[in-house]
């Protein structure tokens, strides 16, 4: 695949292209292809929850201890990263982050122990950490101005990624054990051919960063006081998201075995049929802010699903695949609106802004496993859902959003 040789300039931060660049659609291609590589590694992990809560004697905490290793490296590291490449690019940081992935996976394929099962999830973890700032900084400097689209495209990657993780870990890693794990380390490494690709586009576009920034026509500004409000606002919308996120991607398999008595490959077909829609609705929200407003799609995603979330308990096996299927659908497509709402927020700082988002939603995807994984062992898991399905009401609080956001 050839990539464009156009040159995007912005901000020192990449944060504002000019006025008539072109979106590189091959880069952008590339990048999400890569996100569904570093995601389906990561997706790997919760899926062979059950095998390794058999093979270690793990119970539901050490369970969510797991998750919070992963989840915490990542969100701790990613905000510094991308705080440090606004100021210094690092072309090549891509496919240095992917090979510390690589090196988690091999070591989770042969972990003998707890303790290295946590150091196997710090290593995959840091592989996120860096991916995802920078990952998120190059899909805004090839999208010619179309920043919801791009960041849609870029997710959609992702999300897909996680989806197809759960499917094969159930036919590839389960009937054969751990040491199959390996194996996908065959993605680790056509993932680092391909990041060092866009690593030589990068490359070029580095003088451009530094020139003086061209604001797109119409392009709005916002008081502190509006910033330091929807700051706020977006991340307790990442909590709420995120914290329930992580009681279906860490526990969906364990629900379902639990109450209708599904085997565990059935299990984790459903789980794949979860994050798929996850990944359906991811394409949705990007574009759609772009044209009405991200506001109004942040507003419709969080709050939107409520309905669905509070059904879920009460529904039987086959009513609890299609609210699933409608709960990604509706909740996926926040994300890349509540992203690129921040990079407008705080124009010259998308490293960092990505950073800190992504950082904050791993994170609270893992203290939602590890609290949630706790709360399950004491409450068990059927209360854990009943409680999770009123966390989707914190949207309301997208009504303190500026209501002037350029789309």
């Amino acid at each position: 695949m050839s990539i464009p040789a156009e040159v995007i300039s912005g901000s020192q931060g990449g944060s504002t292209p000019t006025v008539n660049a072109s979106t590189a659609f091959p880069v952008l291609a590339m990048l999400s292809f890569c996100h569904l590589l570093n995601d389906l590694i990561q997706s790997v992990l919760p899926a062979i929850y059950p095998l390794l809560k058999s093979r270690f004697a793990l119970d539901f905490g050490q369970i969510g201890l797991i998750t919070l290793t992963f989840q915490i490296t990542a969100s701790l590291l990613q905000p510094m990263i991308g705080a440090l490449t606004d100021r210094h690019p690092k072309p090549w940081s891509l496919a240095i982050g992917m090979a510390s992935t690589l090196i988690g996976l091999l070591i989770l394929s042969r972990a003998p122990t707890f303790p290295i099962l946590l150091i196997a999830a710090a290593m995959i973890g840091t592989g996120s950490a860096v991916f995802h700032p920078e990952s998120s900084r190059i899909a805004r400097l090839a999208s010619g101005g179309r920043h919801g689209l791009a960041q849609s495209l870029f997710q959609v990657g992702g999300n897909v990624g996680s989806a197809l993780g759960p499917l094969l870990a159930a036919f590839i890693i389960m009937p054969r054990g751990q040491s199959s794990i390996a194996w996908f380390a065959l993605a680790a490494m056509i993932a680092i051919i391909l990041l060092t690709r866009i690593g030589r586009w990068y490359r070029l576009q580095i003088p451009n960063l530094r020139r003086p920034a061209v604001r797109v026509a119409g392009e709005l500004a916002y008081t502190r006081r509006q910033v330091i409000t929807a700051l706020v606002v977006l991340g307790l919308l990442i909590f709420s998201k995120y914290f329930y996120l992580a009681s279906l991607s860490s526990y969906y398999t364990f629900y379902l075995m639990h109450k209708f008595g599904v085997s565990v490959q059935s299990s984790q077909v459903h789980l794949f049929i979860f994050l798929a829609a996850v990944a359906a609705g991811t394409i949705i929200g990007g574009p759609v802010g772009d044209r009405i407003g991200r506001r109004y799609v942040i507003w419709a995603s969080i709050l939107g699903v409520l309905p669905f979330t509070l059904m879920l308990p009460h529904a039987n096996l086959l009513w609890t695949t299609v609210l699933t299927i409608v709960i990604g659908l509706v909740l996926a497509s926040a994300f890349a609106a509540i992203l690129v709402f921040a990079q407008e927020l705080v124009p010259g700082r998308t490293g960092m802004i990505s950073g800190l988002f992504f950082g904050f939603a791993f994170g609270m995807g893992g203290i939602g496993a590890a609290v949630l994984g706790q709360l399950a062992d004491h409450i068990g898991i059927e209360a854990v859902y009943r409680i999770c399905a009123w966390l989707p009401a914190i949207g309301l609080l997208a009504w303190f959003l500026p209501r002037k956001s350029a789309p």
